[in-house]
């Protein structure tokens, strides 16, 4: 029989952590949700990119945004806005960027195990 398992935010099973950011994760089963932090300034490219020595993100990326409003920019050369509700695809091959003053959460669905790992 399975059990019911609760698990939240509060207590992330891992933090990753950088410059004006951080993404906490959860693993349920054979699943890995991601609770993206970021603060007004951060940028991928910048503040997560640059310790990878890579210029863009290559996770595909799944999620919602809870709060805030971010740009993800898409080497193809489209750019989109991501706000409070929107349901997000994501490919492999962008930067993104918070836009505004208030800081910018999202959950994710898809991506979070991979999300910033070197390798």
């Amino acid at each position: 029989m399975l059990d019911v398992v609760l698990k939240r935010f509060d207590a992330p099973d891992e933090v990753l952590e950088f410059e004006k950011g951080r993404f906490e994760l959860v693993r349920l089963g054979g699943v890995t949700i991601g609770r993206a932090t970021y603060q007004p300034g951060w940028r991928w490219s910048e503040h997560v990119g640059r310790a990878m020595k890579k210029s863009s993100c290559e996770v595909e990326h799944v999620g919602m945004v809870v709060s805030g409003c971010a740009t993800a920019a898409l080497d193809e050369g489209r750019v989109i806005e991501m706000r409070a509700g929107d349901v997000f695809y994501v490919p492999p091959g962008h930067d993104s960027w918070v836009v505004g003053d208030e800081p910018y959460v999202s959950l994710h669905f898809l991506g979070s195990e991979s999300y910033a790992r070197k390798g």
